[in-house]
């Protein structure tokens, strides 16, 4: 799939087009991943208020907290990936440092989506509690049986189809057709293309080219011009002037 860009009025490759398309479908899986979070937040908050209940630390308090960074964390991977999506819009136009900051964005990214937003909840909300606190098992147990049945494998899914497009979107932006479509084009001399006409310039008064202007009949009783825009001369004289005949010989 290639395309022209309207900017630099070069063919756009198929792998930057296929970038964009790769970053379009990881915002996608983001924002399912933050409508699935707010739907199971209510469980989510009882599965940690079970799990820190009888304990030193307040239940209720920590199962807010944790729905609370659970809910942020995805809000914010949706904000990073439409910025993504926007970057791939200067991508497709060419422009180079854009490409660099979708390598940096999105790199961070991949490295973010190692874990999963329960299990970074889990470690904020356990490092606050006491000694008393339950250990990581029984916090996972708990969670998981107040989770419905289906949301860990969709979890599951989202993450691993949104890793994958991050990580194809980056690598298509480092092929070879990529870095050729993103260099600028060195601006050099031209030659003349053979048989090419030069253009014309514009003709000066009283030289050849100018426009013919129409002639009008002479007057009634005027005499004929010459060339040169003169009345015909008498022999012998000035031009327009009047000579009497001579009289004859010999009288």
């Amino acid at each position: 799939m290639t395309d022209s860009s309207p900017t630099s009025g070069r063919a756009r490759p198929g792998v930057v087009a296929g970038s964009s398309y790769l970053l379009l479908l990881f915002a996608i899986t983001q924002v399912i991943s933050l409508i699935v979070t707010i739907t199971v937040s209510g469980r989510l908050r009882q599965g940690f208020e079970r799990a820190f209940e009888g304990t030193a630390s307040n239940s209720q308090d920590v199962g807010t907290v944790a729905v609370a960074f659970t809910i942020g964390s995805a809000a914010l991977l949706v904000v990073l990936a439409l910025g993504l999506v926007i970057l791939s819009l200067f991508n497709n136009r060419g422009n180079n440092g854009t490409r660099i900051t979708t390598w940096v964005l999105g790199g961070i990214l991949v490295c973010c989506l190692g874990g999963s937003m329960i299990s970074g909840a889990a470690g904020v909300a356990g490092g606050g509690a006491s000694g008393s606190s339950p250990s990581s098992e029984e916090l996972r147990r708990s969670i998981e049986e107040s989770l419905p049945s289906w949301y860990t494998p969709v979890n599951l899914l989202l993450g691993l189809v949104a890793l994958l497009a991050l990580l194809a979107a980056l690598i298509l932006l480092a092929l070879p057709k990529a870095n050729e479509f993103f260099r600028k084009p060195k601006a050099g001399w031209e030659p003349p293309v053979p048989g090419g006409a030069y253009p014309a310039y514009p003709s000066h008064p009283g030289q050849p080219g100018d426009p013919a202007y129409p002639s009008y009949p002479p007057a009634p009783g005027t005499p004929p011009s010459t060339p040169g825009g003169q009345p015909p001369s008498a022999p012998g004289g000035q031009p327009g002037e009047r000579r009497d005949p001579e009289p004859p010989s010999g009288s």
